[in-house]
């Protein structure tokens, strides 16, 4: 992975000259365990206000918790999914006075987190995200402010639903590595897919099992130092966390020229305005004021248990990319596949003999995820080798795959049916002469005017295509435009 603090950064690119972006993330992870972290409540998403709760949860006196087991193994698939050390770890009580943790105090971890010192290597940005740490901690409930603007400030009153409370979270938590919003959002997409590639969660986002907040500050391009970083909380999109951190480090830069500097605070990303507004005052760790819940045991996973989990680990989406581009595959073309799950039957066509391009091809761009699992290997094998002999135009394939995907017959049978065939080069060539012809002053713009040639090329590929029923390949078609033209 390549350190790009020597090159122009992105944020370098966003920011007025002499400023970059210091950024780091916080995901927060909920859980897929059927109940919740320290009670037997449900842990479910959409039921009623309030029916997923109970007296543990709810901080009634008397309860004692006990930790789910299952949470703690999720914990730990996730830390070595983020390459951390899986460690001894134990729950602390946070001091939190609001009134969605009912019991005052939200239970989490603080100087002894389960996973310590990990690390994201991003595929398309080339760079590491160093991972500080992946704590266990319990949810809080929902608060609904209600009023005009869903803000505290103008509500007339709050309604708080604890079907949220005590749901089982992993909080990663990144060194302040990110350095625009693009890398950004691809880090949280990589974790997005590992949490839900090792079943420790279904990381939806619209949903609420996955959100992030980021910590962001600025500084002078090239320097090290770490200024007043603010905090934008709980943002729900890829494209909500790329806008709100262009707003932020711009904001920052627009404070720090006209001569005052932030302050350190929690903001709130309002996706209509398209900005962040104040929140509160971001507390330090001292404002929590942590120590040991004198209710839970330390937990020490021993390394036979570790050892297991990583046994059992199914593969990661890095390795999944690297199987593909082993197999044949360019590094942009593996990551698109692997993304939308089509790898598991890229790799079997390309077993079966199928060319690997052609493959990649039709997986990123002809093939919908919904129903692919009803192709046959073997038989997507054999219309890619159909096309690549020639017995099938490109257009003709992406038609032939379809029907395959419909209605599961054979690539030769779908070709007969429809009477495909591949024209012949000299048959292609004479089409092409005749639309030209025809078509005179498009043609002497499509040579003379190099602006105009990519529309102009949609206007004789189409052309042939509709004089062809479809049946020419759109490849070489350009090929003898290209050649025609230059000649």
């Amino acid at each position: 992975m390549t350190n790009k603090s020597a090159t122009k950064t992105e944020s370098q690119e966003l920011l007025p000259e002499g400023w970059e972006m210091v950024i780091g993330l916080e995901i927060h992870v909920e859980l897929a365990t059927a109940t919740k972290l320290f009670s037997p409540a449900q842990n479910s998403f959409g039921s009623e206000p309030n029916q997923n709760v109970h007296p543990v949860c709810l901080g009634l006196p008397g309860t004692l918790p006990v930790v789910n087991e299952k949470a703690i193994e999720f914990a730990a698939r996730i830390g070595l999914a983020l390459n951390c050390t899986v460690q001894k770890c134990v729950f602390a009580r946070k001091n939190y006075f609001y009134p969605d943790m009912p019991k005052d105090y939200q239970i989490s971890q603080f100087d002894e987190p389960l996973n310590i010192d990990g690390w994201v290597d991003l595929p398309v940005a080339g760079t590491r995200i160093r991972v500080e740490r992946a704590h266990v901690e319990e949810d809080t409930g929902k608060t609904t402010h209600v009023g005009d603007s869903g803000r505290i400030h103008d509500a007339g009153y709050s309604l708080v639903d604890y079907n949220r409370a005590g749901v089982p979270l992993v909080e990663i938590v990144t060194h302040p590595d990110i350095r625009g919003p693009e890398e950004a959002k691809e880090y949280v997409d990589e974790v997005r897919a590992m949490v839900v590639a090792v079943g420790a969660s279904d990381g939806k986002m619209e949903e609420g099992s996955l959100r992030v907040d980021a910590n962001v500050s600025v500084r002078p391009a090239g320097s090290d130092e770490l200024r007043t970083r603010c905090e934008i909380k709980n943002v729900n999109s890829l494209r909500s966390i790329g806008r709100a951190i262009t707003y932020e480090a711009k904001r920052h830069v627009n404070l720090y020229e006209s001569g005052k500097e932030p302050i350190q605070e929690t903001r709130h990303w309002d996706e209509e305005a398209g900005r962040t507004r104040d929140g509160r005052k971001k507390e330090d760790s001292d404002d929590y004021r942590y120590f040991a819940d004198p209710d839970l045991v330390a937990i020490d996973p021993t390394p036979e248990w570790i050892a297991q989990i990583a046994a059992s680990q199914p593969a990661l989406p890095a390795q999944r990319r690297e199987a593909l581009v082993s197999a044949g595959a360019d590094s942009e073309g593996a990551a698109l596949v692997v993304q939308r799950d089509l790898d598991s039957l890229v790799l079997a066509v390309i077993e079966a003999g199928g060319e690997a391009k052609r493959v990649l091809n039709h997986a990123t761009n002809n093939l919908a995820i919904e129903g692919a699992e009803a192709l046959s290997p073997s038989n997507f094998a054999d219309l890619v080798k159909m096309e690549a002999d020639g017995a099938l135009t490109s257009t003709q394939a992406k038609q032939v795959l379809a029907e395959m995907v419909s209605d599961g017959s054979t690539p030769a049978d779908i070709a007969a049916k429809h009477g495909f065939e591949a024209m012949d080069t000299g048959e292609l060539e004479a089409t092409l002469d005749e639309i030209i012809s025809s078509s005179p002053q498009e043609w002497e713009r499509f040579v003379n005017e190099p602006e105009a040639r990519g529309k102009l090329q949609g206007f004789f590929v189409g052309q042939v295509m509709k004089a062809t029923r479809g049946q020419a390949d759109g490849k070489l078609v350009n090929q003898l435009l290209a050649k025609k033209a230059n000649s």
